[in-house]
Parts: C-alpha cells; structure tokens; sequence
C-alpha cells in the first residue's frame, strides 16, 4: 500500500491539464438549464494549535526541506477542486514551495493523467502569513463523490510547529530532503495528522450544500479503524451519495478530538472556532452539532482540576444552564446566516476513564447531561434533533454505550458504534 500510495506512475502535471482517457468522468448530476456553478465544502479538518510534548507524548512537530503527502476522501463530487491551506497557529510566514494533487484509484495507486500543480493567483508558490488560511487557484479535474485525492506539499524552509489537526486516522507520508510533489519518492517517516490542510471545496452546478458537522472526539472518530473512513460523518456522506438524489451533500467533519463549547483546551472552543470552521465553509446549509461532554467532564469528573475559587468560578462551570446558553449562541449565529442547526444528544459515559487515576463519568455531571438532553429534545430550539444518545444507550443501564459499540473506553465509538449513530438519522432532515 505504502509503494502504491507513493509512485506516481507517468502522471503529466499541469496547472489545467485535461483527464486523459481512463481518467475519472463527471459524476452524473441533474441542474436546471438555470443553474450556476458554486463552490461546496467536501472536506475538512479543523485546525488545532500546537501542543507541546508531555511525557513520553511528543509535541507537535516542524518540517525542514521535507514533501507531504495527504490522503483525504471528499464526500461531494465536481468539476473543479480547490484546497484551503492554514497557517493559522504559525508566529512566522510559512512558505508553500509547490503543491500539487491527483486522484487516487480503488486500488491505492495513483490514477495516470490526473496530477495537477496547485497555484495560487497563478504563481506556483505561495507565502501564507502568520495566523492565516490560504485559498489555492481552482483546479481543473473532475472528481467523482467519494473520491480520494493526494494532496503533496513542498515545504523548503524549515516550519513553525505545524498548524495540524492531530487525529488524521489516515497515513500520510513525509519524504527526506527534496521537492518530491510531482515524482515518486519513499517514505522517511509516515504521520497521521493533517497538515498545513483545512478544507477541500468543489465546485458543482447541482442543488444542495455542504453539512457542517461541529464537535468533539466522537465526530472526530476517535476509536474508528484508521485508513477506513469510519467516522460518522463519513458514514453519513455515504448515505447521502447512496440516495441518488437530485441534490448534491458535501459533508464537513469539524470535530477536535478534546474540544469543549464554553472554554479553550484541545483547540478553540466551539464557542470561539464558530465563524472558522462553519461560516466560512462554502454553501453550508446545515450544521450538525454534538459536543458538551468534555465540559461535563472537566467540571465534574472525580479527576477534574479544582475550579478557581474566584467570583467568576460559578460562570465557568459547564452547568446545564450554561451549556443551554451556549448552544443558543450557535442556534442564533447560525440562523442568522440562514444556516440550519441540527441538535445532536449528547451520549452515554459512564464507565469512561483513562486509567485507575483519571475517572471521566460522575453522577453530577450524568444529571447535567440528562437536563441539557431533555432539553434538546423538547424545547425546539434546533431546527431538528439527532438523538444520538438513544442510539448509543444500553437499555439496561442508560449511563452506559451498549459495550459492543464502544471503542473500549465507554466513551467512543467504534466502527459499528459510528455507524449506529448515522443509521439513527432522518436524512429527510436535508432538504
């Protein structure tokens, strides 16, 4: 797989090329005589800030003269892609020496014919200021729905600690010294984070939009098989091509593995990332949003810190009250950009630990959780309901994720428990 993945076999680069015979076909779509091309979210990966090492745990690391090359299956299909790139956790420019991509077969090789250079207004390099994202030139190549698509980053001076996201859960790989974007080369080192990559969008004449999904590990896919495409909002963009419907679903995973609502951690809290990872997404008409679960946990796990013991401590707790509050935040950020807010429950955890000393589950923080689903579900606040919770809850004990979809940790999912939760959802919901 690795050889596969890494050879280009007679791949001929160009800025525009045209697919040679062989080469993926346009998807077949309906559009109105009407219609007007626009640009959809397809893919995503929310940027994370650097972390740094703890214990036997490296921190997040840098590159030097080094080529990498990103696999990301998009869930929307079109006629032209373009990639968003991100520097936005860097303290100094960070210089993209060349890119390219290419389409990848069944099989895990390269397909023939369709490797382009990426541009950026044209040039074929691009220095991206700290703190910032970076929108490539639209690329010419027809790319079917759930392709997969090899994106290769040059990066000749040697790099900040990398804007990534952390949970990749698909190889990517790292060459030694050299520009290797458009030739074959063996992997020095293989990672599993994404890097210096936000989002890939489309560009299609088809009705829909793309689905932001907003949340944490679970739809971060922790506990998922790596290389599998087992996240649930993966699953779900395999539903939504399966209908073969007249509208066309680009579906963007934004979890951060760690993420809370009301405070920073493990990235922005969702409060904070808001406007980044889903407004800014192109055609989205819908969000998805699941994520609570670790402000429950770090306000009212047996392991969690002492609050500081300030006048400001009651506003910081993740109380019921609070989390309801922020995700009215949302809800009305959200509509205000005519965008629908789907309200996910939040799922079981009892059980949940990380190891003897790091005990995630307590009664107070089980009775909160309670609240804040009773609420999602009556209060009619969302524009619809996921209940992920009922999909995921033992009927014997409620607390708990039925054990045979659990991840191990009864806290995560594993791949049937993902594909529970998106058997659970209304896809009439999309609309």
């Amino acid at each position: 797989m690795l050889k596969h993945c890494l050879k280009w076999v007679s791949i001929a680069f160009s800025a525009a090329g045209t697919l040679l015979a062989g080469g993926f076909a346009p998807a077949a779509v309906a559009a109105s005589p009407l219609a007007k091309a626009h640009w959809i979210g397809t893919w995503g990966a929310a940027p994370e800030p650097p972390r740094p090492g703890v214990g036997k745990f490296a921190g997040t690391r840098s590159f030097s003269d080094q080529t990498i090359r990103q696999l990301v299956r998009i869930s929307a299909g079109g006629t032209h892609l373009r990639i968003h790139f991100t520097n936005e956790y860097g303290t100094n420019p960070l210089h993209i020496g060349a890119a390219s991509v290419a389409l990848v077969g069944p099989s895990g090789a390269l397909e023939p014919g369709t490797g382009r250079t990426v541009t950026f207004a044209g040039r074929p390099d691009a220095w991206i200021p700290p703190g910032a994202p970076y929108l490539s030139d639209a690329i010419d190549l027809v790319v079917k729905p759930l392709a997969t698509v090899a994106i290769s980053i040059y990066l000749p001076g040697h790099t900040d600690p990398c804007t990534c996201h952390a949970l990749g859960l698909e190889t990517a790989y790292v060459s030694g010294p050299g520009n290797f974007v458009d030739k074959p080369f063996d992997a020095a080192q293989t990672i599993q984070s994404r890097a210096f990559i936000s989002d890939v969008d489309v560009e299609t004449m088809s009705s829909g939009g793309t689905i932001v999904a907003l949340g944490d590990s679970i739809t971060d896919g922790f506990g998922s098989t790596p290389n599998a495409n087992s996240r649930w909002p993966d699953l779900l963009a395999d539903r939504l091509v399966a209908q073969h419907g007249r509208e066309v679903w680009g579906v963007v995973d934004m979890g951060i593995s760690g993420n809370r609502v009301l405070a920073d951690g493990v990235g922005d809290s969702a409060l904070r990332r808001f406007d980044r990872d889903v407004l800014s997404v192109p055609g989205v008409r819908y969000v998805i949003f699941l994520e609570g679960v670790n402000d429950l946990i770090n306000s009212y796990g047996p392991s969690s810190r002492p609050l500081p013991k300030d006048p400001s401590a009651a506003s910081t707790k993740a109380t019921a009250a609070a989390l309801i509050a922020g995700y009215r935040q949302i809800i009305e950020r959200a509509h205000a950009q005519g965008i629908k807010v789907l309200g996910a429950t939040l799922t079981p955890y009892a059980g949940a630990a990380f190891g003897k000393r790091a005990v995630l589950y307590s009664p107070q923080g089980e009775a909160q959780r309670e609240m804040i689903n009773r609420w999602i579900r009556t209060s009619g606040a969302f524009d619809g309901v996921l209940d992920f919770d009922a999909a995921w809850r033992d009927p014997k004990d409620p607390t708990r994720i039925i054990l045979s979809l659990q991840h191990g940790d009864h806290l995560h999912g594993n791949d049937a428990g993902y594909q529970a939760l998106v058997g659970s959802i209304n896809l009439a919901l999309f609309r």
